[in-house]
């Protein structure tokens, strides 16, 4: 089994981090390690993303280690269209990773302790 890191997140307006990603872009600022790599606009941007759905739902991925979102979806009772919508959110904010294993499966795993 693999190690999860530990996910750092930052709360700030939104213009306040378009600039430092601009920055950042364009060499002007480099963060620390410690800085947060994700950030969210406001905390009821961050509830929504750390759901309690959602979090149960991390829960049965790291506990069942499924192969498939097709698994997935029959362990936590999720409808598929509703599933891949959270487990990209999730992935986009890099708490999940979605492996592409050999042909179309796409195995979901926990990438980040929350």
């Amino acid at each position: 089994m693999s190690k999860r890191s530990i996910l750092k997140v930052g709360i700030a307006p939104y213009e306040e981090v378009k600039k430092r990603a601009l920055a950042i872009a364009r060499g002007q600022y480099k963060p620390t390690k410690s800085e947060p790599k994700i950030w969210f606009s406001s905390i009821e941007s961050l509830a929504q993303v750390l759901s309690s759905k959602n979090k149960l739902l991390l829960e049965i991925i790291a506990q069942s280690n499924p192969s498939s979102v097709s698994e997935l979806a029959e362990l936590s009772g999720w409808e598929k269209v509703n599933l891949s919508r959270a487990l990209k959110t999730l992935e986009r904010y890099g708490i999940i990773e979605l492996e592409h294993t050999d042909g179309s499966k796409i195995k979901p795993r926990v990438k980040s302790q929350i």
